[in-house]
């Protein structure tokens, strides 16, 4: 097998009209087969991957649209990677295949879907090719990681024509070590990203959302020591108050590694010694600690440091936990007053991402009078979980096992426990999380039942601090609502999604429901609600109108105060978001249309009348 530069290996497999002038750039030889095809390392989780430095890789990426994916699999063996991105080997003086050429390829923003940017690409699903440039200098001592904040839904990672990683799952950070893939000035980064639906995914091949595929979340290269922290869990103990206790691992460091945590403004400092499996506990007592909550969302400058690797990281402190029916924050109870969300951009539509997004979908939330929201129906973006801990509003985080998946399926719940351990390893820090939801309205069988109980005690297994919850479907008959799906006994807060006078019954048919729950545990009603388009007027018992859906709204309050058990409520939705499952035309348009806000920031009158119930405190058991 010939032995090629790595710029001459990123002639054969993709960049190869632009490389083959920039063959004399000379590194390390790599075998064409070897680099490509050879099994790829696993993506590492990254606590508080954002509180690191970053050289950002954001900004226009060239792009490839490769609908039979050639680019990676034989069109004759389409399980070997062994495609025409990989067998058009280049050789001096031999002739070449140019179907590939990067430089002449046009430009996709990343962050972002590919599906808002060109209208070509609005219901594409399949691979799709990017590759960037970038200048870096290695330092000694010091690993350098590739950071995508989520690439929709598998994708492949090659760093100078060096494989670094490949994952599955779309809303989770990917962490690809490329230490060794990168050397000093120019280098180049391929990723294959490809959002077709499978039979054996998560979520599988039924959402109710649009299908958003590419980076969709920022790129950036982190750095960090060789021995360097990868997570670390600080939170305040339950018992006490006074102590803030936990844990910090040291990944490839030795036995006996000193860990430090400092909280600067409480004088509060911890030493403990790494043990055999790089573990440290943490136990510090703190004097004056002021509780983050709703009313007073206060952050501490955490600073964790062992050895030569040190995140400054801000954090809350506060204490959740259930007694009886209630739900207690810092030990008293509270009614979380909320609304769900979809990681979808206000205005410009598409897949959420920046901090503008998340201040303006979380300021209306706020303006709705909310402490609370459900952020639906998979792992938000980092940056919405900073701005909730700045903004005190409590969340609902959910992993997306969505409707029917092949719950039977070994490997789908493998993938399920891979993406809920990424969710709560990069997010368990933030004070704003109080919930780890495991499903959304799955079908109650056997299969399932174990299926989200094996999930239920991983999460407790990684994170006993939190709620357990998840939203349920509930079964009628007449005039009585049941909750009995016997998923609720693996659960801590039962959510349920109910849509009396949209799917079923007439608004006002709310107004002589009765309710049957099976456990005595705190409640949230995780759905209820209807469509109406932003400015289409009419009778109350006209559907799709501002009116109809503010009846709705109206005829629940009276139901949900009749539940004594109910502890919280998130309508859906706060804002319209694209959906392929709405295709009624001059109404929906392919928009779920129960957002309280059109995509373009107008307010339907259901918005004022939540408003309304929700800062005059007149639904939910009072505080």
């Amino acid at each position: 097998m010939k032995r090629l530069s790595v710029r001459l290996f990123a002639h054969a497999n993709a960049l190869i009209a632009r490389r083959m002038v920039l063959a004399a750039i000379s590194a390390a030889p790599l075998a064409v087969t070897a680099a490509w095809a050879a099994p790829a390392p696993t993506p590492i989780i990254l606590t508080g991957a954002d509180r690191r430095p970053a050289t950002s890789l954001n900004g226009d990426w060239a792009a490839i649209v490769d609908p039979y994916f050639s680019g990676l699999f034989s069109f004759h063996h389409h399980e070997k990677q062994d495609g025409w991105f990989m067998n058009n080997k280049y050789t001096p003086g031999e002739s070449v295949l140019h179907e590939y050429d990067f430089s002449r390829a046009p430009k996709l923003k990343v962050p972002g879907d590919w599906n808002m940017q060109r209208e070509s690409l609005l219901y594409y699903e399949g691979p799709i090719w990017y590759e960037r440039d970038f200048t870096y200098q290695p330092k000694e001592h010091t690993r350098v990681f590739l950071h995508v904040g989520a690439a929709n839904y598998r994708s492949w990672f090659w760093v100078n024509g060096r494989k670094v990683c490949e994952h599955e799952g779309g809303f989770t950070a990917i962490n690809c070590e490329i230490t060794a893939a990168v050397h000093p000035g120019g280098n180049f980064v391929v990723a294959a990203v490809d959002n077709t639906r499978l039979e054996d995914g998560v979520p599988g091949l039924q959402t109710d959302w649009w299908n958003y595929g590419g980076l969709t979340r920022e790129v950036s290269l982190i750095e960090v020591s060789e021995a360097f922290i990868d997570q670390y869990d600080l939170h305040l103990d339950r018992g006490e108050g006074s102590v803030i206790e936990g844990w910090v691992h040291v990944k490839d460091g030795q036995p006996g590694a000193m860990v430090e945590v400092n909280i600067p403004e409480l004088g509060a400092k911890a030493t403990a010694a790494a043990g055999p499996d790089g573990r440290a506990a943490i136990r510090l007592e703190v004097k004056g600690l002021e509780r983050w909550s709703p009313e007073t969302p206060k952050l501490y400058k955490v600073v964790v440091s062992a050895g030569q690797d040190s995140i400054d990281e801000l954090m809350g402190f506060r204490t959740v936990e259930t007694r009886g029916t209630e739900i207690l924050l810092n030990g008293q109870p509270i009614f979380l007053r909320g609304i769900s969300i979809h990681a979808e951009a206000p205005f410009r539509g598409g897949r959420a991402y920046s901090d503008k997004d998340a201040e303006t979908l979380l300021g209306w939330a706020q303006e709705l009078g909310c402490n609370f929201v459900r952020l639906a129906h998979y792992p938000h973006d980092e940056t919405m979980l900073r701005a909730a801990d700045r903004m005190g509003l409590l969340v609902w985080s959910e992993n997306p096992v969505y409707w029917a998946l092949q719950f039977d399926n070994p490997k789908v719940l493998a993938k399920a426990e891979q993406q809920l351990d990424e969710e709560i390893g990069t997010s368990r820090n933030h004070a704003a999380i109080i919930l780890w939801s495991m499903a959304n309205e799955t079908p109650s069988y056997e299969a399932r039942t174990r299926f989200i109980e094996t999930e239920a005690a991983r999460a407790r297994e990684l994170d006993p601090t939190r709620l357990i919850t998840a939203a349920l479907l509930v079964r009628g008959e007449g005039h009585t609502k049941i909750i009995d799906d016997p998923l609720g006994k693996a659960l801590d807060v039962i959510g349920f999604n109910e849509y009396i006078g949209w799917y079923e019954q007439r608004p006002e048919d709310a107004d002589t429901t009765e309710w049957r729950i099976a456990y005595q545990k705190p409640l949230i009603v995780s759905e209820f609600g209807g469509d109406a388009k932003a400015g289409l007027h009419g009778g109350e018992n006209e559907r799709w109108t501002e009116e109809y859906q503010a009846s709705i709204y109206r005829h629940q309050f009276g139901m949900l105060n009749r539940i004594p058990q109910l502890r919280g409520m998130s309508p859906w939705i706060l804002m319209d978001f694209h959906s392929p499952n709405r295709p009624l035309a001059g109404i929906q348009d392919e928009f779920n249309r129960k957002g309280l806000i059109s995509d373009q920031g107008q307010k339907k009158q259901a918005f004022f009348i939540l408003q309304k119930a929700y800062l005059e405190k007149t639904v939910g058991k009072p505080e």
